[in-house]
């Protein structure tokens, strides 16, 4: 099964454009079995390059869905398929680009018909879509748009399968990356890591780090700077001489000491996270009726959060989950702009409080009750979570919403003491960094053992 796919972005900075339009097309190898189609809101502006050359401006984008509004449908829609586009490492990047941005790992095989094309119909004077299309005689609408040259792809790749008798092109050009021999220095580097979490540390040949990562899988991890093609990892490539690490046992862990360890060392391809992370906060206030609103806003370090996000786009998300968790009024949640009542209150899932019909103390108590959960300021308490081997565990200390560290403890050992907790724990610096991995952790995990002290 093919998902065939066309996007069309806002352009700009590599790995900061965002989507205006997406088509995907579910094929069987005989016909369209699925299709979707959206204008998308990329929430930042469109390069007026892009604007001439598809037509696409921010006025047409300003109702339509968010990325978060269709990425499950898109994760549907392509499940158990091979993403095949027109020059494919564009149209896959852009996606898993948007995927990470909301903390979702989207991977699937690509195959790419520039690549295809090249193969099986070989000394063409150009391999763009629309010569292409020109040449073999398919016939091409709405070019430049996501739809349009969706459908000539799927027209496209319907050809080709045709062409490929014995199908040995196809299976060889389907692939999860992009294919790279790694040179012998780096398959020996590579041999010696093991499949665990932690953090990393790459090294120039005199010692010094040169960056410094966290991963589930340091292997597999450290396998994809290898073979990265970027700027950074090309860099990396040619300097690193050796790597070491550190076991954590568990994600948070591996978090929190990557952002000590990065602010610390300051290695020189880590520019980024020597500064915050986390651009987007919740904060509260309450209203001149006396009602608690939330808002989502830009990070400032001279106001409290609730709590923090990477991005205004997973901020959202988490609002309007939160909204209908809690059962609160979208215009008290800055979500349903408007003078009279949110559109919740029309469909009876809001209790009124957009009409000033709600109780001010019932409505305030549920929104208290949200805000307690994902701050964690003034709270005491210990997150119990995996450590590097199955009879070990790590606790990671918070005191009257501190981090103090963590450590690692046997499980027949059993830690009843606070004071012999705070013995154990290895001190670590708390910061607005430390405070967005923790809410961001305990918010993703929930399942997570917290210990209320």
């Amino acid at each position: 099964m093919y998902a065939i796919v066309d996007i069309e972005t806002t352009g700009g900075k590599y790995n900061e454009e965002g989507i205006t339009e997406i088509a995907i097309h579910k094929y069987d190898g005989h016909q369209v079995v699925d299709t979707f189609i959206s204008l998308i809101n990329p929430e930042r502006d469109i390069q007026p390059f892009v604007v001439n050359l598809t037509g696409i401006n921010n006025k047409m984008l300003r109702n339509a869905p968010k990325f978060y509004e269709v990425a499950k449908r898109i994760v549907e829609i392509t499940t158990d398929c091979i993403i095949v586009a027109h020059n494919a490492n564009f149209d896959y990047r852009i996606l898993r680009t948007e995927f990470q941005r909301l903390g979702f790992e989207f991977e699937r095989q690509s195959l790419c018909t520039v690549e295809l094309s090249k193969a099986l119909i070989p000394d063409l004077p150009s391999y763009s879509l629309g010569k292409l299309c020109r040449t073999l005689g398919i016939p091409m609408t709405d070019r430049h748009r996501a739809n349009g040259d969706a459908i000539a792809t799927v027209k496209l790749f319907q050809l080709l399968l045709d062409k490929d008798i014995g199908k040995t092109i196809i299976s060889e050009a389907v692939r999860k990356e992009t294919k790279k021999q790694l040179e012998p220095k780096l398959l020996d580097i590579l041999e010696d890591l093991p499949s665990t979490t932690g953090v990393y540390y790459m090294h120039k040949e005199n010692g010094d780090i040169i960056y410094i990562g966290k991963s589930k899988n340091i292997k597999k991890r450290i396998n994809q700077h290898f073979t990265g093609t970027s700027h950074k990892a090309k860099k990396i490539q040619l300097q690193v001489a050796s790597v070491s690490y550190e076991n954590t046992g568990n994600e948070l862990a591996a978090l929190l000491k990557e952002s000590e360890e990065i602010k610390y060392n300051k290695p020189i391809h880590n520019r980024a996270l020597r500064r915050t992370i986390f651009t987007h906060a919740l904060y509260s206030f309450t209203d001149e009726q006396g009602y608690i609103n939330l808002k989502i806003d830009k990070a400032d370090g001279r106001k409290k959060p609730i709590t923090t996000f990477s991005n205004r786009q997973s901020a959202k998300s988490f609002l309007f989950r939160m909204t209908e968790a809690y059962q609160l009024c979208q215009k008290l949640t800055g979500l349903y702009k408007t003078q009279k009542n949110c559109f919740n209150y029309t469909i009876n899932t809001c209790n009124g409080a957009c009409i000033l019909k709600e109780p001010i103390s019932q409505y305030n108590e549920r929104a208290q009750e949200l805000i307690s959960k994902n701050s964690f300021e003034n709270q005491s308490f210990v997150i119990i979570d995996k450590g590097r081997t199955y009879d070990e565990r790590c606790a990671i200390l918070i005191e009257n919403g501190i981090f103090k560290g963590f450590t690692f403890y046997d499980l027949n050992f059993q830690v009843t003491n606070i004071n012999v907790l705070r013995s154990l724990v290895t001190p670590m610096q708390n910061n607005r960094d430390v405070q967005h991995i923790i809410k961001n952790y305990i918010r993703k995990n929930k399942k997570l053992k917290i210990i209320t002290l």
